[in-house]
């Protein structure tokens, strides 16, 4: 094959022994971290594995690629290492994507090495690769698409394009955020390859993406658009709270990765040796620019860093081979290596609470400990939400299993949040409870079950809002934990009777709950 000027496509061979040796450590180190953290399953990961539970593949509010690997990990148990070996496994391959790339854009072993170090080490993706939530297979469909539009631009070859609609296809299946990185590839074209635009392939990746990623569209389609409402929240509980400056300076906690991803940006839209690979730096710029101007929350942009990081690490490999810029590279690296180092327990769950508490405070960096809410914590949110949900259900438990026999065949669990009833689902069969209903998000579709409500127990629920639905409202427990988000520091559970209305007939009020 040729290049876009009929110049032989020469490649530099990957080195893949050594990308492949950091892409196992980290998969190593989250194998390891989840035998011996002292944290347990994360709010949305007792989601997701009730989406499992609950899977309608055309019918979801949210896209269902995400329920089909919840079910199939749990054919390997619900231990921590089982429920977070996908997720390890896509961030182990996200690092080894952004080594290819830096191959493609002719980087040889210093720029490929250097690439997969930048996503090795930082919480941006390490975060994520110990978590199971779709961020990290969303940051691997970023990172192979821009891979598959570098690829095509070499080559020219329309196969490409073929790719780019399979891997859009099943990011469509795994997170609606896919659009952006779509709507930066066509942005890309429109600047700086209209010759492409004129040939079928895109269009064909665009039908191919649809085609595959049909159950994502479809279920908001039968279901009325649930993502409105769900952004709708998102903005007024979240995103107002995300301002110009704060999504900037929260780009700062990259460190000295953001050198390199600067540096990559701007080797690809104005270095003559990078002209062929331009598309991919605009397409990246305005998935920046977008998120930016619409207030998105600052890690959105996260998966544009992989292929940022490969071109700063082209770039920094062609400085020169003076003693000066050698040591220069290896400054760079060394600082990459240690400032992870230096704030990995902010992207791996390994110190307790209280140690954790302490060193987020010493860190001084207010965004570690900030919630999507804008209020603060002693502990990153994504810590606090793994604490404490054994306990609230053995609390439901206890409750359930002091009721009469004749209650307990009728009465329903009912959580306030996702989180709530999550859990009750994930740890409650192995204590003989029966399924949560709740009319929180995700949950609302799910429905209210079969039973008619003649006796709830309710986890989180306010006595207020139980007492316009039941006759009777009985304090039943309560459980404190001030290591946890807010509106799980202090949960009641109640015993609600005597209902006005069955909750069948009061399940559409509900809806749009999030």
């Amino acid at each position: 094959m040729s290049g876009p000027a009929g110049e032989p496509a020469t490649r530099v061979p990957l080195h893949w022994k050594p990308a492949a040796a950091i892409a196992a450590l980290v998969f190593l180190v989250h194998i390891v971290v989840n035998f011996i953290t002292p944290y347990g399953i994360h709010r949305d990961e007792l989601l997701y594995f009730a989406m499992g539970k609950h899977l309608r593949l055309f019918a979801m509010d949210f896209p269902p690629a995400i329920a089909l690997i919840a079910n199939a990990e749990r054919l390997f148990g619900d231990s921590l290492v089982a429920v977070r070996m996908a997720p390890a496994l896509a961030a182990a391959a996200t690092i080894m994507m952004a080594a290819a790339i830096a191959r493609e854009f002719g980087g040889g072993r210093f720029a490929q090495i250097t690439a997969a170090i930048a996503v090795a080490v930082h919480p941006l993706f390490l975060r994520p690769g110990n978590l199971f939530q779709p961020v990290v297979f969303d940051q691997f469909w970023w990172t192979a698409a821009l891979l598959a539009l570098a690829c095509f631009e070499r080559t020219r070859d329309r196969r490409w394009w073929l790719a780019i609609g399979v891997i859009g296809g099943l990011g469509l299946l795994t997170k609606f955020s896919i659009l952006f990185i779509g709507f930066g590839i066509l942005v890309a074209l429109v600047i700086d390859d209209r010759a492409a635009l004129r040939t079928r392939g895109p269009w064909l990746a665009l039908v191919i993406a649809l085609t595959i990623g049909s159950p994502s569209v479809i279920g908001q389609i039968r279901l009325g658009f649930p993502l409105r409402a769900q952004m709708d929240a998102l903005r007024q509980q979240q995103l107002v709270h995300v301002s110009f400056g704060s999504f900037l300076s929260w780009q700062m906690l990259l460190g000295p990765s953001l050198f390199l991803a600067a540096a990559g940006a701007v080797w690809l839209v104005r270095a003559p040796a990078a002209r062929r690979y331009r598309p991919v730096g605009v397409a990246c710029l305005a998935v920046f620019a977008t998120l930016f101007v619409l207030r998105g929350k600052p890690y959105y942009v996260g998966p544009i860093y992989p292929a940022l990081f490969a071109a700063g690490a082209v770039w920094l490999g062609m400085t020169g081979p003076s003693a000066l810029a050698r040591t220069g590279r290896a400054a760079l690296v060394a600082a990459i290596v240690l400032y992870g180092i230096l704030i990995l327990p902010n992207g791996l769950p390994i110190l307790p609470p209280p140690t954790m508490a302490r060193y987020a405070a010493a860190l001084g960096i207010s965004a570690a400990t900030r919630t999507n809410r804008g209020t603060m914590l002693r502990l990153p949110q994504d810590f606090a939400d793994m604490i404490g949900w054994p306990e609230r259900v053995a609390l439901v438990a206890h409750v359930f299993d002091s009721l009469p026999p004749e209650k307990r065949a009728q009465a329903v669990l009912v959580g306030e949040n996702y989180g709530e009833a999550g859990a009750i689902d994930f740890y409650g069969p192995r204590l003989g409870l029966p399924p949560a209903v709740s009319a929180a998000g995700s949950y609302w579709f799910f429905g209210p079950g079969s039973k008619p409500g003649t006796v709830i127990i309710s986890l989180g629920v306010s006595r207020e809002d139980l007492a316009r639905f039941c006759g009777t409202v009985t304090a039943a427990g309560r459980i404190t934990n001030d290591w946890t988000v807010e509106e799980e520091q202090d949960v009641s559970v109640y015993v609600c009777e005597q209902p006005n209305v069955t909750l069948q007939d009061l399940w559409p009020k509900l809806a749009g709950r999030n």
